[in-house]
């Protein structure tokens, strides 16, 4: 019985170190894309800024995120912070202005990477029509949600569109910029369940329980390899990056940056994490919002990296493609 349980389990990509304690429910896998042939294009300069999470030396701590991509000139938003100000007012602290700022990422629906939109598009708007104008999601992260949450997106999303912005629906991954992809919704090789039990998402008929299907991050192409930036990564970081090494290509992880929900994640799949990032060949890793202090001290521990390379990261931690990571000091 128990070898059947586990050819099963195998089978259906389900595994036993889920942090509920539950077996994951079968996901259908769909193919990667092949990268296109011929040289792709990198990132020459890249420099991401943390403007919400919960450590702050300055500004304000949330349970949220949100940061600022500078990419070869060219500004995006990641995610927009939990509560309505936050991200204004951090930028204002750490002098950065938005309103050059036309596209938005959203990771997934959850309020604590939502939240802000509406406030940066209003205020920004008033000095550049443009200002926050494009927010690129994931497909599903419309669909109807019922349990301990529901979906702030729904409502959002008329409001957001009457004030002239608009919204991309991506189902695959895009180039949006030359050498900046966003994966879109990533396919669960792994059994990574690391979201929150307790909620539904209704796919077309039925109910069935939200694995977060439209949860997507950005990635970036640079000679130094891949950049991954996430938001809570609960498509997980094993599936994300691998699912990115097919579809651009199989290149060492320069830097993990961002929420990768691992805050009580136990050590069995800590550990398994870690070793699959060995095996990316991970030089760093910059965990902020729900990865978890403590889990980023035993990532650290098991990849051999030091209080350089592998940080908890603050509001307005960066990295920098040249220079590497830099955190608060309360995080140092």
């Amino acid at each position: 019985m128990i070898g059947r349980l586990g050819l099963l389990v195998a089978v259906l990509g389900v595994a036993l170190f889920s942090n509920a304690g539950a077996l994951v429910p079968f996901q259908p896998a769909f193919p990667a894309p092949m990268a296109s042939p011929g040289p792709l294009a990198e990132v020459k300069s890249l420099n991401i800024t943390i403007l919400s999470t919960m450590l702050a030396d300055d500004g304000i701590g949330e349970w949220g995120f949100a940061a600022l991509v500078e990419a070869d000139g060219k500004k995006i938003l990641f995610d927009s912070g939990a509560r309505p100000n936050t991200v204004l007012e951090n930028a204002k602290e750490l002098k950065i202005d938005l309103s050059d700022v036309q596209d938005v990422i959203l990771s997934h629906f959850h309020n604590d990477h939502t939240t802000g939109l509406m406030t940066l598009r209003r205020e920004f708007a008033k000095k550049n029509p443009a200002a926050l104008s494009r927010v690129h999601v994931g497909k599903g992260i419309f669909l109807e949600r019922r349990g301990r949450d529901s979906n702030p997106m729904i409502a959002m999303k008329k409001e957001y569109e009457a004030t002239g912005g608009k919204f991309i629906e991506h189902d695959k991954p895009d180039e949006i910029q030359p050498g900046v992809w966003l994966t879109g919704p990533v396919p669960r090789t792994y059994p990574e369940k690391n979201y929150p039990a307790g909620i539904e998402v209704k796919e077309g008929d039925a109910w069935v329980e939200d694995y977060l299907p439209e949860d997507q991050s950005l990635l970036f192409n640079t000679s130094s390899g891949l950049v991954l930036l996430a938001g809570c990564g609960h498509a997980g970081i094993i599936n994300t990056l691998e699912y990115a090494r097919k579809f651009i290509r199989p290149a060492p992880v320069d830097a993990a940056i961002g929420g990768f929900h691992l805050y009580n994640a136990k050590d069995e799949q800590l550990n398994w994490t870690a070793d699959k990032l060995k095996e990316f060949q991970i030089a760093q890793i910059l965990g902020a919002h729900c990865t978890g202090i403590e889990s980023v001290y035993r990532l650290r521990q098991r990849l051999g990296l030091s209080r350089h390379d592998c940080v908890v990261g603050t509001v307005g931690a960066t990295f920098d493609l040249k220079d590497g990571i830099h955190t608060g000091r309360i995080a140092q």
